[in-house]
């Protein structure tokens, strides 16, 4: 297992190290710039220089100046040496300063949808396995195909019509309320949960159809295995032989799928975020997307990139965990 980890771990800086090459070059070649608008902004003020001349100067102080690979090699090296993403252009702030005060309200509001995911998705859809083509089967079925078939931004817009415009139950967005300053700190705790509540919803909602559609297929595979049939024969009841027979053998195809909602619970989701306007990492990178701000959206999209690798290697080491015939070498 040890000599797994370093592999796995070693074999993940290699490919950050070409993902932010690949990244960086994206960055680069985006359509809008931040020190172009800058620059025009600037060349618009009264007796203020032309704007190639801001544009020249602005570009010189970013580092904008040289070639793609030239800027790769000097923001590389800053990076390892002072261990330093850089200043956000859009929010004037080291980019890991202003990523502390945002990750929280993702992680928060994904954590929420995640437990939701599960407590929902898969005992449904164990349920429509242990009683297939019934009633219960269809309405689940379709319950999942309508989760995976709506978009979230259609779905968040419905919410927002008949909680919040219609029943008033809601605000349209925000983290917190308009007497959030006066609450004591319990209250605020209360407040932003309360204004997670529509978010975590569209979030559950749109994510729960897939593992309920995957828990049932692997739950008939596996009811439908000799073993089961022998379990049956031996005169079990049918409660022991789901739970403790036919369950445990779904779990490492569910968990392949769950380790890869890990980018989820810290990399936010971008669409709702935005939607509710909610202050986390995705309505932030979608911010500095926009405005061309290089340093944020490369910390971003390489934090991004080392979740999804940790997720892979949490979900394989947890393989050995929950069925004693895998080993990893």
């Amino acid at each position: 297992m040890k000599k797994f980890m370093i592999r796995r771990l070693l074999l993940s800086v290699v490919i950050l190290f070409f993902v932010s090459m690949i990244i960086y070059a994206i960055m680069r070649c985006m359509p809008t710039s931040f020190v172009e608008q800058k620059a025009m902004a600037l060349s618009q003020k009264p007796g203020a220089k032309s704007y190639k001349e801001w544009l020249d100067q602005l570009n010189a102080a970013y580092g904008l100046d040289v070639g793609i690979v030239q800027g790769y090699i000097k923001w590389f090296v800053k990076l390892i040496t002072e261990r330093d993403f850089g200043d956000s252009w859009y929010f004037n702030m080291p980019v890991l300063e202003k990523f502390s005060s945002v990750i929280w309200y993702s992680f928060a509001l994904s954590l929420a949808s995640f437990i939701l995911e599960i407590l929902i998705a898969i005992p449904l859809g164990v349920i429509a396995a242990r009683k297939q083509y019934s009633g219960a089967d269809y309405a689940i079925t379709v319950f999942a195909l309508i989760g995976i078939s709506l978009p979230s931004f259609f779905f968040a817009t419905i919410l927002k019509w008949v909680f919040a415009v219609k029943l008033n139950i809601f605000d349209l967005y925000g983290i917190v309320g308009r007497n959030y300053m006066n609450l004591s700190t319990g209250g605020k705790i209360l407040d932003m949960a309360y204004h997670l509540v529509l978010p975590a919803i569209t979030l559950t909602i749109v994510s729960v159809g897939s593992l309920m559609r995957y828990t049932r297929t692997n739950m008939l595979e596996v009811l439908n295995a000799d073993y089961i049939r022998t379990a049956r024969a031996k005169g079990l009841s049918e409660k022991r032989v789901v739970n403790h027979h036919a369950f445990r053998n779904i779990l490492i195809p569910i968990i392949t799928l769950l380790g890869g909602t890990l980018p989820g619970l810290f990399g936010g989701a971008m669409i709702t975020e935005t939607l509710f306007q909610i202050p986390g990492i995705g309505y932030t990178s979608y911010q500095c997307i926009l405005q061309g701000d290089i340093p944020f959206v490369m910390f971003y999209m390489l934090f991004f990139a080392m979740l999804i690798l940790l997720g892979n290697l949490i979900a394989d080491i947890l393989y050995a965990v929950v069925d004693p015939r895998v080993r990893v070498n």
